[in-house]
């Protein structure tokens, strides 16, 4: 009997201290985090009455997915045109194109003589990590070189003379090409936007001359324009190179003969501000 009794105390003892006990407490659970491209869900693994707090964090600083090819259509050069003149004036070719020329005759006006090319696209093929690559074009290079002096070109005995029979408000020759550039490209920030991109290009471009004139703006005759070849080489083979630092995109080419096929030593080059997206 006595047994029985420390029996019965022993289960009302247990039985009082499981009524103690708080059951609606949940036991502690890990926090968990799932990922999900640049979305990251976490929750937080707290106790909570109502459904456990998740919180999503979306990374915008994602390393963006790089193309083997791209290509950036529509460019457009705005900048200067020049040429070195290293012509032997005293020459027979030189006579024979420029009869009584002289070193002075072909100078340029300051400033005023422009080139603008507009490429139909550029092209960046990748190489090796996306830092060196190949980039290549088609376009046009649109050249006008206005002269100081009133030079004139007579179709009738192919050469160039100094008209100072009329007053001149402006004398330009103007030389138009089709161009394909063939350049290697380093890009050495290949993670960042393409406005912080910072660039380097270089190689050549070949180009054929489909279009040269001369045009006149004079007091007695007003507008004019001549069509003719002008004893200019039918293709140019330049030196071209293109800097890009972040926004800033520069460009330059310089010739590798002269654009004249006899008589004149003349060897353009040109530099100025690209407009594209690379």
């Amino acid at each position: 009997m006595h047994k029985l009794y420390v029996l019965l105390a022993g289960l009302c003892i247990a039985t009082g201290s499981m009524a103690q006990t708080d059951t609606t407490q949940k036991p502690a659970q890990k926090a968990d985090t799932i990922k999900v491209g640049s979305i990251t869900i976490i929750r937080d693994g707290k106790n909570h009455d109502a459904a456990d707090t998740v919180q999503v964090n979306i990374n915008r600083n994602r390393v963006r997915k790089h193309e083997n090819v791209s290509t950036n259509w529509w460019i457009v050069d705005l900048g200067f045109a020049n040429y070195t003149d290293k012509t032997n004036y005293a020459s027979l070719p030189a006579q024979q194109l420029a009869p009584g020329s002289n070193a002075d005759w072909f100078n340029l006006k300051y400033g005023k003589s422009v080139v603008v090319n507009l490429w139909l696209f550029m092209q960046r093929r990748n190489l090796i990590g996306h830092v060196v690559n190949l980039k290549y074009g088609l376009g046009l290079e649109l050249n006008n070189y206005r002269y100081d002096d009133p030079i004139l070109f007579n179709k009738a005995t192919n050469s160039f003379t100094m008209d100072v029979t009329r007053h001149y408000h402006k004398d330009k020759l103007a030389a138009d090409y089709l161009t394909v550039p063939l350049m290697l490209n380093f890009n050495f920030t290949p993670n960042s936007s393409n406005n912080k991109s910072i660039g380097l290009s270089a190689g050549a471009s070949v180009g054929y001359l489909y279009s040269s004139r001369q045009k006149m703006i004079t007091n007695e005759d007003g507008k004019q324009k001549i069509h003719d070849p002008m004893e200019l080489n039918p293709f140019k083979i330049s030196y071209v190179a293109e800097l890009q630092l972040g926004p800033i995109k520069l460009f330059g080419s310089l010739a590798s003969q002269s654009m004249f096929k006899k008589g004149l030593d003349q060897t353009p080059y040109t530099f100025g501000v690209r407009l594209s997206n690379w």
